[in-house]
This record gives C-alpha cells, structure tokens and sequence, in this order.
C-alpha cells in the first residue's frame, strides 16, 4: 500500500497524520517541537489518555513521511469508523462539546491551552467521544482570549442550541458549513425566546453581532486582555450553557417504530433468531446496519463480537439508539444519521476533507432490514439501483423481502398510483442474483415478509 497523507491534515502546520503500508501514523514536525516536549513533561497526555479523554499514541522509529521536517512519529490507536458532526445526533454531539471543555480546563490546569476546538477532533470509540488531536495544545499565554471560543460556538454550542430550540434535523446544517456554523445565521433561526436564556444570548446572539460590528474594521494592537480567571469563568459559562440545552427524541415517525410494527410477537423473536443465526455463518468485523431505528437488530451482531454502524434518517431513532449505547455501556454500536437515499458525501478541499460514507466501506456485512420497500416505493429506486449501492458497500447482506400484501407496503401505496409492476419476490431474486449469490432464506413466522442471506458475487 503506497504512502498517503491523510487528506484533512494540511491545514496544521504542527504536523499530519499518514498511512504508510496500511498503518496509521501522526507525523509531528520540529515546528511544534517546544509544545510538545512541554506536553510531555507536564504529565498531560498520560493524564487524559488514563482518562480516556485521548486516543493512546505509541511513540516510533518511523521517519515519517516528511522527515526533513519531522521531530516524531507517533502510531495512534486506530479509531474504529470515522464519523462527522453532521451524522451524530444530539446526545453525541453534545458529550463531544463537553469533552472539548474538559479537555481545556484540565490544560489550563498544567498551563496549556486548546488552539482548535473542532468538532472533527472529537470521533467516538468504546461508546463513547474521544479526543484524536494530540497537535491541538499550546502553552498558555498570560491575559490572552482563548483563540479557540468562536470555533467552539460554531462547530457545538450553534447546533446544539438549533436542535434544542427549533428541529432535530437542523444538524445537518454542518455539513454546509463543515467550518462551523455561521453566528450570524444561527442567530436569525433561533426563537426569539432565546433572547431570555442569558447563555445563548451572550455566546450566540451577542457573538453574532460582535463579529458583524468588527467585521469590516481594521483593529491593530487592541486585543482584548482576559486575565486566568476570565478564561475559566468562560469556560465554565460554556459547559453550563451546554449542559442547559435538552432535547427529547418523540414526534417522528420513526422513533417509536417498534412499538407499532405488523409482526406479533412470535413473529418479531422468529426475525430475530433468523437474522442472528444468518451473522453467526458470516461471523462479521464491521457491520452497517442500514434504517437500523433505535439498533435493535445491531445488538444482535454486536454481541457475536461485530463493531456495527447503526444508522439511520431519523434523529429521534438515532437519539434513542445512542442513549442505549450509552446507558448499557455498549462498545460496539456506534449509531449514526445517515439519509441512505442522500448520503454523506466527500466534502472540504477537493471534496476529500470529509470522506463520503460509501468510501468509508465495504463493511463485511449489510444488513437491509424492513428496508426496500421504503426505497423502492417511497424513493421509486429500482432493484438494480439497490443491488448495485449493496454490493459496493458490504461483502455480504441480509436483507428483508416486504410483498406488497404487507400492511406497510400497502400504507405507501395508499396515496399513490401503483406504478411498480416490477415490485415482485421473483423481480427481486432475479435482479439481486446477479451481484449475489442467495445463499439462504427464511420466511418470518406469521409473516409474508422473507430474509435473506446473500454473498457478493466476486468478493
């Protein structure tokens, strides 16, 4: 495998991160050498990494892929599935803002401070948000603004305070301004309550207008000075206008599913010990659970030792999936909102900052559960439109048959013409034989609907 420089690292003069025959490295250069030798002496990596605030970074003899520059190269601990801002739902996205402020008290505490506050510094591992960017720290300078307070209110305390305050979807908005959100913007779409919450109307409100007076006017030597105290009253204002902002995942259509699904109870347990006998003849690393709601069918791969992406449109279902995760402590799910008929695709510089969700696969196992018949009637996506997206992203699939006899399909079809004479069990075989091979099916228990197990053709 030929060397690669990670595409989102060349903004950071400190350093980069690399692949060089398929390991990850972080490549630091003599630039940031006196902050990283002070990083060292103060005790703080080994205080956040015992913390699990920071991913585990084993020094190396590597030479680095630019060693005329190079100081070190570290080998992180490999993040199991990148995720973004824009996927998470407002659970994640808010522990990732409180993890940020953690992280910057406990510099301050050994006379260091955040540079960046990024949401793309935070990824999420074991359950939960880590930090990944060990180059984010610089020595404290006395009476000076913490350089990092207007990235932190674009990048968490905006959406955060959009979800809260208007909709769930609104996070999408980040992955527009994959920079941060605009104040000024933000500003305009909350509720005009929001002028009552002294939090939002001093770091969003105000900021915005802040930024607007001083947008055009050229100020030399007039920074402002914010003495120790300052900095940690401000820091403290932010965890607590963070953790002031609440959201409960109810209304969608799909957050309470399975409380009003077409299979009876035997036919539910009989999906579910089909679905899990299929994982255990594929014994699958990575599995992408596609409309996977709140991951009930994702804890059934997890607990055969699969690392699953639950992902799904809804950010109430995703909500209550990482709220699972959370409260049962789960190490293996990771939920995400993903839109299967619009994904993430690759954005940034050259549209490779951010990689698309399809390049970050193939996952050893797809599973398309209660699925098509959304796709193919709501989406009016053909058979071989799926097969073909299936096979680029997994190696193998269980997938869901719904005929149009089921309730479900016929709620779809109640307000539309019936234009899909190809929506046949037949159709479907054919069509998704000639990227798999079938290599079972099982009909549910007190149901038309039927599972399969499938192989790409070629993998």
């Amino acid at each position: 495998m030929e060397e690669k420089k990670i595409p989102s690292s060349f903004r950071d003069p400190s350093g980069f991160v690399f692949f060089k025959q398929g390991v990850l490295y972080r490549q630091i250069n003599k630039s940031y050498q006196p902050d990283f030798e002070l990083l060292e002496r103060s005790g703080f990596i080994k205080e956040l990494t015992d913390n699990h605030l920071l991913v585990r970074h084993e020094e190396t003899s590597e030479t680095g892929l630019e060693p005329e520059k190079a100081y070190k190269v570290l080998k992180p601990v490999m993040i199991p599935f990148l995720s973004y801002p824009y996927e998470w739902c407002f659970s994640q996205l808010k522990e990732a803002a409180l993890l940020t402020l953690e992280i910057q008290k406990r510099a301050l505490a050994h006379h260091l401070s955040l540079k960046d506050a990024s949401a793309y510094n935070t990824q999420f591992m074991e359950g939960k948000p880590v930090f990944i960017d060990i180059l984010s720290f610089e020595r404290y300078r006395e009476n000076q603004p913490w350089v990092a307070y207007r990235q932190f209110c674009q990048h968490f305390l905006a959406p955060l305070a959009l979800i809260a305050y208007r909709d769930g979807r609104l996070n999408l908005l980040s992955r527009l301004f994959i920079d941060g959100l605009p104040l000024d913007l933000v500003s305009s779409l909350l509720p005009k309550k929001t002028y009552l919450k002294f939090s939002v109307l001093s770091h969003i409100h105000f900021h915005a207008r802040g930024q607007k007076y001083y947008a055009d006017k050229q100020i030399k030597n007039q920074t402002r000075k914010m003495p120790r105290l300052a900095l940690e009253n401000l820091i403290l204002s932010l965890e607590s206008a963070v953790k002031s902002l609440k959201w409960e995942p109810k209304g969608t259509e799909w957050a309470e599913y399975y409380d009003h699904t077409n299979y009876t109870a035997e036919g539910f347990e009989d999906k579910k010990r089909i679905v899990d006998s299929f994982i255990q003849l594929i014994n699958p690393a990575l599995v992408w659970d596609l409309g996977a709601n709140n991951g009930v069918f994702s804890q059934l791969a997890a607990k055969r030792g699969a690392y699953v992406i639950a992902s799904d449109i809804d950010p109430a279902a995703v909500e209550k999936g990482y709220r699972f995760v959370r409260q049962k402590k789960e190490r293996n799910i990771l939920p995400l909102i993903i839109d299967l008929t619009n994904p993430s695709p690759g954005l940034g510089w050259q549209n490779e900052e951010r990689t698309s969700f399809i390049n970050r696969g193939p996952a050893d196992l797809v599973m398309a559960l209660a699925l098509i018949h959304h796709l193919a009637i709501s989406n009016n996506t053909p058979f071989s439109q799926m097969a073909d997206f299936l096979a680029k992203i997994g190696q193998s699939l269980i997938i869901e048959y719904v005929p149009k006899e089921d309730s479900q399909v016929k709620i779809l079809l109640a307000t539309r013409e019936d234009i899909f004479k190809e929506y046949t069990q037949e159709n479907f075989e054919n069509v998704f034989s000639k990227y798999f091979t079938i290599d079972n099916k099982a009909q549910i228990k007190d149901s038309k609907r039927t599972l399969y197990l499938m192989r790409k053709k070629n993998s």
